[in-house]
């Protein structure tokens, strides 16, 4: 219950989906986006007016933190996967792409970004193109993961062996 994810039942944009609560960098709450939960489309949910390229999921936990270092992935369930292997600092892209003022976020409060995205062509891109530009600014590990394979599928053990800790 630490992140408030819960299944809502109610009317409305959200109804029948599992429920997400997306906060800003100072953690005040500024959206829920919805799961399907059943395949309907869209997978993913977002309020109108919401910029996903604006917030990281769970940057206000992974800044308190305190640690030096942030693991990058691309969604919420691979940072509550890394966040319940023991791993705090930790964020979410919500999609492959990081853009111009998360990034901006990430090279202010972190010393080193350890970029762990999907095993698949769009993560691997991905991790190229954003440890080019987070180089500049702060110390970049890539974490290449086997073909196919995301985070969230992975075991707590793995994942503390592959970030070593």
């Amino acid at each position: 219950m630490h992140f408030g994810v819960g299944f809502y039942a109610g009317p409305g944009l959200l109804s029948g989906r599992l429920v997400i609560p997306l906060h800003n960098a100072q953690g005040e709450l500024v959206a829920y986006c919805g799961r399907s939960l059943d395949g309907a489309a869209p997978r993913y949910q977002f309020p109108a007016g919401f910029r996903k390229s604006e917030v990281l999921f769970n940057l206000h936990r992974a800044a308190a933190s305190g640690e030096p270092a942030v693991v990058v992935v691309e969604g919420f369930f691979d940072c509550l996967k890394v966040y319940q292997a023991g791993r705090r600092s930790v964020v979410a892209l919500m999609g492959a792409v990081l853009y111009r003022s998360p990034e901006q976020v990430l090279s202010e409060r972190f010393r080193q970004v350890v970029l762990m995205l999907d095993g698949d062509a769009t993560g691997e891109r991905a991790s190229r193109i954003i440890a080019d530009r987070l180089r500049r600014y702060c110390t970049v590990r890539v974490v290449h993961l086997p073909a196919n394979v995301q985070p969230d599928q992975l075991s707590a053990e793995t994942i503390r062996e592959i970030l070593g800790g």
